[in-house]
């Protein structure tokens, strides 16, 4: 009777998924990520949430996006930077590669923590970055010019905010799909086909 009811559990999470994906198709649920959005303004506080700096921030996230980061820009100015967004919270590693000019990366974690911080130079004349490797856990990483963070007062357990370009909220990622507003997006109209995205 328990494996019933556990194996019951699991197909009603798994069909809640599916209907959610699909929903998401259908554009009946939002997606943020679904375009792209293409920058975000990322509100850094205290732990006292007295606001330390705000930074207009390029988002990268998609894989090709991360990949080649900041790699193609030539500098950054003050109060800017870019905003790397991952699935979950893990650790990470970074790369200053083909990078010209050095930055500060910051690491954040799921409940929007800066967990690490590190500032790392430019690469030597005859480096490519590659061998320039920072870690920390995050869910986002914030990539700022070389710096600022000290600047800013800006240390490991302070918290950001984050609020895309689009005008959606930092929580409209997190978005839950309920099985009455996916059956809903079933019956509401008809599904195009499932098809398999490989990675880039």
């Amino acid at each position: 009777m328990e494996r019933w009811k556990v194996l019951n559990a699991a197909g009603v999470v798994l069909v809640v998924a599916l209907l959610g994906g699909a929903a998401v198709q259908t554009g009946l649920l939002a997606n943020p990520f679904a375009d792209g959005p293409e920058n975000a303004t990322v509100t850094v506080t205290d732990e006292n949430g007295e606001p330390l700096a705000v930074v207009d921030a390029e988002v990268a996230s998609t894989a090709n996006e991360r990949y080649t980061g900041l790699s193609e820009h030539e500098s950054l100015a003050n109060g800017s930077g870019m905003l790397f967004v991952h699935d979950s919270e893990e650790g990470r590693t970074y790369v200053m590669r083909e990078m010209d000019f050095g930055i500060d990366i910051v690491f954040v974690g799921a409940d929007r923590t800066i967990t690490t911080i590190h500032e790392a130079p430019e690469p030597g004349p005859n480096e490519d970055g590659e061998e320039q490797q920072y870690s920390g856990r995050a869910k986002w990483v914030l990539e700022v010019p070389k710096g600022y963070t000290d600047a800013q007062g800006i240390e490991a357990g302070d918290t950001i905010a984050i609020e895309y370009g689009n005008g959606t909220a930092s929580t409209s990622e997190n978005a839950t799909v309920t099985v009455e507003n996916a059956t809903a997006a079933l019956h509401s109209q008809q599904l195009p086909a499932w098809r398999h995205k490989g990675r880039p």
